[in-house]
This record gives structure tokens, sequence and C-alpha cells, in this order.
């Protein structure tokens, strides 16, 4: 790899990670091995999928440029650095994995003209991709009616469950519900004020996040906005909540908009040590770009901080420093994005099978031993069981980890009372 390309890589913002000629084939890492030993094609490839006797080709679908890169670079090399390493292990059903990667572009409708040729004129086997609500919303019917398979890492709303999904991220009742019951009790809050940016995402999870707070909590939401992606300017909010003074600011702010929603908080007096905020939506990625001095003190609500403490999680974080430079971070989608491939290559290998109708039939009750967030298994409804945790962010962009669930909790993407 060359200096420029490092350089590239350790950026602040890593804006240039991973435009085309620009990153360093993941494949091209490896050592040469003999694939094609495995069961024969005709056997696992029914549909014309794009497999052969010593291949299997898969998509990449995120934004490595727009307002949202700063959030979907870390899931690119996360899904890229799994592959190498089921690649060195001996592919999938001894076929080594092939990556064809699009770049959506933080434009949805890019990202369903991307899928669709990913489906139809690559014939993947499988997509590995998403960010946004809007990008996975997007990119669904286009799943459904080319019957492909998309692995999807981001926490999300939940109120949707597909064939053609598998959710490596969490639902509301694993993220947002779980973290407003432990701040509640932590900060003895009864005041809220939401800020998003304008989406279905923040959208639906604030409708969720309201009706727990006000009808099964009965406590108030004191202010509620919403921001346009890439939205830089929030000094008006900012005095509004110095006016109601919420006991939480609760915050699901995407993409680049989070860099100066926090510089601007801090340069307006905001003490996060002081106030407290939860957000759902800022990770280590995020932070990266918007400085550890400018979020100190936040929590965050999420599975997985690159902080977490086991075995797993160790040989992660040096794997993947090692293949993109001591200086990139790790946040929670970044990790979820890492399971996909793992857990495809297990489900294919169960189904024995890279049929999709055969992968989606074999998912539930598919586990992954190795995850770097501890040990997940896929639900019948295509989620993920999985634990939550919340943090508190540092000055050097990390966060501390002040809460766990003992238990994985089961993933309830329709939750009643909610919906």
């Amino acid at each position: 790899m060359s200096d420029e390309i490092k350089r590239g890589l350790q950026s602040p913002l890593r804006r240039k990670l991973l435009m085309g000629a620009a990153a360093l084939p993941a494949m091209a890492l490896l050592p040469r091995l003999a694939f094609g030993a495995g069961p024969p094609t005709a056997a696992v490839n029914t549909t014309g999928l794009a497999v052969t006797d010593t291949e299997v080709t898969v998509g990449i679908l995120h934004s490595a440029t727009g307002t949202m890169a700063i959030s979907e670079t870390g899931s690119i090399q996360a899904e890229k650095l799994a592959i190498e390493q089921i690649n060195a292990m001996g592919g999938v059903l001894s076929r080594k994995i092939k990556i064809i990667q699009e770049d959506g572009a933080s434009d949805w409708p890019t990202f369903a003209e991307k899928a669709k040729k990913l489906l139809v004129n690559d014939k993947v086997a499988s997509i590995m991709g998403c960010w946004t609500s809007a990008s996975r919303k997007a990119v669904l019917p286009v799943m459904e009616q080319y019957n492909g398979m998309l692995y999807y890492p981001t926490f999300y709303e939940g109120l949707e469950q597909s064939k053609n999904v598998i959710y490596t991220g969490q639902e509301a009742t694993q993220q947002i519900l779980a973290g407003i019951d432990w701040i509640t009790k932590e900060k003895n809050a009864k005041s809220f004020y939401f800020i998003g940016s304008d989406y279905i995402w923040p959208r639906t999870s604030n409708k969720i996040a309201r009706k727990h707070i006000e009808n099964f909590l009965k406590l108030k939401v004191v202010g509620e906005e919403y921001f346009p992606l890439g939205h830089t300017q929030f000094n008006s909010v900012i005095n509004k909540l110095k006016l109601t003074k919420p006991d939480v600011i609760f915050t699901d702010v995407v993409g680049g908009s989070n860099v100066a929603f926090y510089k601007q908080l801090k340069a307006a007096g905001i003490d996060l040590s002081k106030q407290t905020l939860l957000t759902i939506s800022v990770t280590e990625d995020e932070i990266d770009g918007i400085g550890g001095e400018n979020i100190a003190g936040a929590y965050a609500c999420m599975k997985y901080f690159q902080s977490l403490k086991n075995e797993n999680n160790e040989k992660f974080v040096a794997a993947f420093k090692k293949m993109w430079g001591d200086k990139t971070v790790i946040g929670d989608v970044t990790q979820a994005a890492y399971l996909g491939p793992w857990l495809w290559k297990a489900t294919v290998e169960k189904a024995g099978s890279f049929d999709v109708d055969k992968v989606a039939a074999a998912s539930p009750g598919i586990e992954f031993k190795g995850a770097p967030e501890g040990y997940v298994r896929i639900h019948e409804n295509h989620h993920l069981w999985s634990k939550t945790r919340v943090g508190k962010a540092k000055l050097d962009g990390q966060f501390d980890m002040v809460f766990e669930t003992a238990d994985l909790i089961q993933p309830d993407p329709f939750p009643k009372g909610y919906q």
C-alpha cells in the first residue's frame, strides 16, 4: 500500500476512502490458495448467480462519497476485512469471494439503481450494504423484485421484516427503548428534546421514543426538530435548548452534520459533562470527524464500542488496524457490517447452496461465536439477538462503557403499542 493511499485512509473524516482505484483491493493482499475443490457449481447454484467452480461474486453498496461517507466508510472497510479473512480460510464452499463495489453516493435513487445493477447485471450472490433507512427503503423493493439477499448493518427503527434482508444492527427495542430507560433511571430525567436529521429513521425513531416517554414513562418531550442531511447551521435549535433546559438532549443527527452540531454546541457553551445528551447515531467513526473534545461527556446507546473488552474484539481491532491503518477507528455499524460476510458464509454452508431462497430459509438460528461484540444469533425474524450497551464519550474519541445488559435481547421489530 503506497504512502499516499495510507494518508488518505487515515485522514480525519476519511472521505477519500475506497473510491474505486484509490483503494487497494482486499484480494490483492491474499496468499494464493487452491480454490475449486468444493461441491459442483450445478449443485450449489441453480438460479444463475455469479458462481463458478472457483469464485462467487458479492456486492458492496455503501456511500463512499457525499455526506454519509463519514459514517459508511467503516462499513466498507469491515466488509472487505471479513471477506479477506474468509478467503484466507478457503472461501465459501471452497470458492473465493470476489467483490464488486458500488457507490450509493449518499443518494437514495442511486442506491436503488446500483442495487439493481448488482443483482441483474452482475448477478451477485448477496449484497452487503446501505446505512440510512432511506437507502434501505429504496433498495428493499429491488431486493424483493429480483430476489437478492441484503445484509444491512445499521441500527434502525424496526417496523420491517423481509425474507431478503438480514438486519445485523439493532432495532428500536434493543437500542432506543433500552437507552431511554437507562438514561431516565440514571439521570432521573423528566424532560427530553429531540434533534434529528430529516428522513425516515430519525422521524420514526423519535415517534417510537416519544410514545415510550409520554405513554409508558409518563414524562415530557419539550421539543422536536429535524434538519436536512448535510445541514451545518444549528444555532437556532441550540438557542432553544438553552431556553427549554431539557434534562436530556436526545439526538439522531447523522453523517457529516454531526461535525457542525457538536462543535456549535461546545461553542455555545453547552457543557456535555453537565447537560445530559444521549445519541443513538454517533459512533467512533463520526467522532473521528467531530473531535473528542467537542463531544466528551455525551452518552451513546449502541451494542458495540471499540473499547469493548473481549478476546474476539481484541483480535478484530488488531486486524482492522493492520489492514486500514493504526489511526482508523471502529464504530457500532462498522462492527455490524463485519458480521455480514461471516453470517452469509455460515448460512450458505448450512444450506449447501448459494441460492437466495435456500439461504433465507437456512438463516434462522445461524450463530457467529467470533463476533467482536460477542456471541450473536439470527432470529426467525432475520434480526440478531444482541446486548444493549451505553458508552460515555471521552476526549480521545473512544467510549467508556457504563452499562451493559446481562443477557442478549430478543429482537422485536414490531413492538406492540409503538406502531
